[in-house]
């Protein structure tokens, strides 16, 4: 029985995420993402109502109309965690298979939204749930495991497939992080387990692994210190305060209220997406906002409650969504002064993400941070530690499991190659078990 993994989307850019891959008659789909860049947005992506065509012509989705010539029958859509760049063409592609979406309770939920607002497509698929350490057989030949993992969301796991060639991991995204409020530590025992039994192949991200700086990212923990020695001062200062971040890092927006959550401020959660995902993770649980705080994801909703703040700024804490300067988001409309709030001298603004690396993110970023600076705010930028593994994580990572084969993903050439660097370091050689894909590429493993 052969096993083909078919590189789809993310192997030529960061995004627009997904794999499909065949073993027998068999075929189990990895990821829908979309490309954010290429919208230049981030976490207020709204492509409800563009055709599916268009977004694959523009590059923001994967095309998938490859999938044609695939001979073999979807038995499952599986999701690696909630991230836009995963989950985000779910409602534009997953309509065209006959086949459920599988994620973990926070993920389902996140990908039932994204379907609630599609305008052109009708998305039937049943969408099944699965917690971390759970199993579901999805075939004759193939079971589903979700592995405990940590990413900058909750409830991000590592995918398995057990088939009769051997176990298949698919590792996009993760970092290890022993020390989250709102997740689990990742499950090493499990993982060294897989490596005993014989792991096939290993797909994994190739984000960081060219940052000479993340040799071992650090835990969400350093962050929180960050935060909690920056925060300090000026929740008690009278002057406006914003704190703005990724609002799918729920683990960083716990951290922001529980260090709130003594002052006299009352926190507001302002944004579309800070709704989305925070709302969802507060439902769930997962998120536990103390009393004094809001969600408000409406415009109308977002101006009325900068209105009270404008009136009132020591009372409140502003936690925003546009941490990258993207001109539609709330905290650059706030620089550009075209909300109810306006900057003031001595305001403090804690920028808790960084910058993420193109050039119109790096441009639009500045041009922000100029406008708040202009109108007399102070910043502190980039109280920030990556959701993403570093190049000794991998390593260990590459260790514990003992694939017979890597396939590096969720990358550029440049990416995919230095991760081929790296598992050359271990052992392996490009060309022969490293496999450097790009779309519509395919690697075939035969039994």
């Amino acid at each position: 029985m052969s096993v083909e993994v078919i590189a789809i989307g993310g192997y030529e850019e960061v995004g627009r995420n997904m794999t499909a891959v065949k073993v027998g008659e068999d075929v189990i789909i990895f990821d829908m993402g979309i490309h954010l860049d290429r919208i230049s947005i981030h976490e207020d992506t709204d492509i409800d109502r563009m055709h599916s065509l268009d977004l694959i012509e523009r590059g923001v989705i994967p095309d998938d109309t490859l999938m044609k010539d695939v001979d073999g029958k979807v038995k499952g859509i599986v999701f690696s965690h909630g991230h836009l760049d995963h989950i985000g063409a779910v409602a534009k592609l997953a309509h065209r298979y006959d086949a459920p979406l599988i994620g973990t309770p926070y993920t389902a939920a996140l990908i039932q939204k994204q379907i609630n607002g599609e305008r052109k497509f009708k998305v039937n698929n049943p969408i099944k749930t699965l917690n971390p350490g759970g199993k579901m057989k999805l075939s004759e030949d193939i079971t589903l495991e979700f592995v405990q993992s940590t990413h900058s969301i909750p409830q991000a796991v590592f995918p398995v497939l057990h088939t009769p060639e051997g176990i298949i991991v698919y590792a996009l995204d993760f970092k290890f992080d022993n020390h989250q409020k709102v997740s689990p530590p990742p499950d090493y025992r499990r993982l060294k387990e897989l490596g005993r039994k014989g792991v096939l192949a290993l797909i994994v991200e190739s984000t960081n692994i060219k940052d000479t700086n993340e040799v071992k990212t650090y835990s969400e923990r350093i962050a929180r210190n960050i935060l909690e020695d920056l925060m300090r001062g000026p929740l008690y200062e009278k002057t406006g305060m914003i704190v703005t971040t990724f609002s799918s890092h729920v683990e960083r927006v716990q951290t922001i209220a529980d260090i709130a959550k003594k002052s006299h401020r009352e926190i507001l959660f302002l944004g579309r997406s800070m709704e989305r995902f925070c709302g969802i993770a507060e439902s769930q649980g997962i998120l536990k906002l103390p009393k004094n705080s809001s969600i408000y994801g409406s415009p109308k909703a977002v101006n009325k409650a900068l209105m009270k703040a404008e009136d009132n700024r020591e009372k409140y804490l502003l936690v925003t969504t546009g941490h990258q300067g993207e001109p539609d988001a709330l905290l650059p409309r706030i620089a550009n002064g075209k909300t109810p709030f306006n900057i003031k001298r001595g305001d403090n603004v804690i920028i808790s993400a960084p910058i993420i690396p193109n050039p119109t993110n790096a441009a639009n970023r500045h041009i922000m941070e100029r406008r708040l600076k202009a109108s007399g705010a102070r910043i502190y930028a980039n109280a920030h530690v990556s959701g993403h593994a570093g190049r000794e994580d991998h390593r260990d990572f590459i260790r514990m499991l003992k694939p017979q084969h890597i396939i590096p993903a969720h990358g550029d050439l440049s990416m995919l190659s230095a991760y081929g660097e790296l598992a050359e370091e271990e052992g392996y050689r490009i060309g022969n078990n490293v496999h450097i894909l790009r779309n519509a590429q395919a690697q075939v493993f035969n039994g």
